[in-house]
This record gives structure tokens, sequence and C-alpha cells, in this order.
């Protein structure tokens, strides 16, 4: 497969699949916890060209809520520039909690967009 994952970068082969898995924390005294999914929560990916509100979302996809997996099609990508683009997740609650927890606070999440000989 043409992807890979390095800390909250993303390396993808345009018009590849790709399978992601983002995993939700809840942080408590005993440690770092995965977050156990509530009826009625879900996640959503959202892709930009860079951070701004000039730009658009390029791209938004939901994410398994119980298996926090996302998958990539070939058309999700087959049409954008090579390059280097930003993304977040968010998890919305079921009682409308919102978290965006990739990428931490002060962090920027890139996919990375490669190459195809190919194409």
């Amino acid at each position: 497969m043409g992807y890979k994952v390095e800390d909250t970068t993303i390396y993808l082969t345009r018009g590849d699949t790709g399978y992601f898995t983002f995993t939700p924390y809840v942080h408590t005294d005993d440690g770092d916890q995965v977050y156990e999914p509530q009826e009625g929560d879900s996640i959503r990916f959202a892709m930009k060209q860079k951070h701004g509100d000039t730009y658009e979302v390029l791209l938004t996809k939901p994410v398994d809520i119980e298996t926090f997996q996302m998958k990539f099609e070939p058309e999700d990508t087959k049409g954008l520039a090579f390059g280097k683009y930003v993304y977040d997740v968010e998890l919305t609650t079921a009682s409308g909690d919102v978290d965006t927890y990739i990428p931490a606070v002060g962090e920027v999440a890139n996919i990375i967009i490669e190459k195809e000989v190919d194409k």
C-alpha cells in the first residue's frame, strides 16, 4: 500500500487506498485511556490546503466510531495536487461536546500527497 504514518503526518500516494486509525484518548489521573464511544457520538476527519478561514475544506470523511478507522478511497485524492495539506480529527459526543484531538493544541497535523510514477 502507498501510505504510512509518522506521528501526526500521513503520507499517501495520490489515488491510492489508505486505512488510518485515529484513536481518541481521555486524560485521567491514572494516565491516558482510550475513549469509550457512546451511542450518538461521531468522529470526522477534515482536510484543507492550509490553515485559515480563506481556505476551503477539500475533504471530510467520517471515522468509524467503534474502530476509530477511516478509509481513503482512490477518488478522495486523485484530483489533488501533489504536496502538503493540513487536517484535523474531531470527536463530537452525543451530549454536544466537541474535542479536536488531532492535532493536539499548538501542533499541526499534515497529510502529504505523494507523486505516482504513471500519472
